[in-house]
């Protein structure tokens, strides 16, 4: 696969609620999941691919296992190698995380 077409893919999970299956292409993002009780909403922008490297912007509206809801902004940042995601990298306001 191409980084374009690993982005679409992973973006079109995203957007479709199906974090899951987006999880098993991004071992380490799991852990993210694994702390949030519910998720209220969010969004996902549209990946801008640079040779083999991807950003997705996104938006969570979650709360946690703790009881903490956030309402969170970021940018994704993946690099791609031999048609895999290898190294992710979130960039958001950690001031917001309590």
């Amino acid at each position: 696969m191409t980084t374009q077409e690993i982005a679409d893919k992973l973006v079109a999970l995203c957007r479709e609620g199906k974090f899951n299956e987006a999880y098993n292409i991004l071992e380490g993002f799991k852990q993210w999941g694994e702390i949030i009780q519910e998720t209220h909403g969010g969004s996902v922008g549209d990946p801008v691919v640079v040779g083999n490297h991807f950003t997705v912007p996104m938006t969570s509206d979650v709360t946690f296992k703790d009881g903490n809801r956030i309402n969170m902004e970021e940018i994704c940042l993946y690099q791609v190698k031999n048609g895999k995601i290898t190294k992710a990298s979130f960039h958001y306001d950690t001031s917001m995380m309590g």
